[in-house]
């Protein structure tokens, strides 16, 4: 059970990572995206191909992977998540799928289809309560939880950060008072592709990378998003946690549910709101 646990909290800090961009995309700019997932795999592939050009070197490969992906997303906001802005989420969703769907075909094309792996790049074990747990899933929780702290503070100190907490509260209200929210609305949208990027590169030592990798996390993070609150960003680390725990001890004892539970939990809590609203 602890082994499950401790997976739990990774696979959380996992969904968190990718589920915030969404939280922040659909929060402030009112935008279902779907590209989201093309970063996630294409950031991971960068990755893969630095660590074979730098052996060893895993903290660099990841820098420079996170790097590469600046350029994509800001190319990926500037011409197609910006002209979406005020649109019906019709046409975000398929704009948005359209994107992932080239993404993951420009993946196929450079990379092929073939899964690849990657080493874990601590190596190293502790043994708590006769179970063995890799010292590298507690460095991803606890990467996760740094950030989560490190957002919070970023947003209540800096201007990007305070706009975009008006913009989540009253974004027709900020836009009133004379601010370019589009800018900042590109900043925040590059720093939660960088995240959901940083999310795929820790979890491809854990679950070997191809490039539909995305299908697995996706809708899960939607369902995190959902829960969460969209928007909500204190909501969405305890959901992607909460949902990360459940999966795992369903996927103990129910291995085929492990991804269907996420949906009946979303779907009761829902049922819950209604009834209470």
């Amino acid at each position: 059970m602890v082994e499950s646990l401790v997976y739990g909290f990774t696979l959380g800090a996992i969904l968190y990572l990718f589920s915030i961009g969404l939280s922040l995309t659909f929060g402030t700019m009112k935008i279902i995206n779907f590209a989201h997932g093309m970063a996630y795999t294409l950031g991971v592939y960068f990755f893969i191909t630095f660590l074979r050009v730098f052996p060893g070197m895993f903290s660099i490969s990841v820098f420079l992977a996170v790097l590469c992906m600046i350029p994509v997303a800001y190319i990926t906001e500037r011409f197609v998540i910006r002209r979406l802005y005020g649109e019906s989420l019709d046409y975000a969703i398929i704009a948005t799928y359209a994107v992932l769907l080239i993404g993951t075909d420009f993946i196929k094309f450079v990379w092929g289809n073939v899964p690849q792996q990657v080493r874990d790049p601590v190596g190293l074990s502790i043994s708590i309560f006769d179970f063995i747990i890799p010292v590298y899933r507690l460095v991803i929780v606890a990467v996760a939880v740094i950030l989560f702290a490190g957002i919070n503070i970023l947003l209540r100190t800096t201007i990007t950060g305070k706009i975009v907490i008006a913009a989540l509260e009253d974004d027709e209200g900020v836009r009133c008072l004379g601010v370019n929210v589009s800018k900042h609305f590109s900043i925040v949208f590059i720093f939660g592709t960088l995240l959901a990027v940083l999310g795929g590169i820790l979890y491809a030592p854990i679950s070997a990378a191809d490039p539909y990798m995305w299908l697995s996390i996706l809708l899960i993070a939607f369902a995190v998003v959902i829960l969460g609150g969209m928007g909500n960003l204190n909501g969405t680390f305890v959901s992607a946690f909460v949902l990360g725990i459940i999966m795992a001890i369903t996927g103990r004892f129910w291995s085929q549910a492990a991804d269907t539970i996420v949906f009946v939990v979303m779907a009761i809590v829902l049922i819950f709101k209604r009834r209470v609203a």
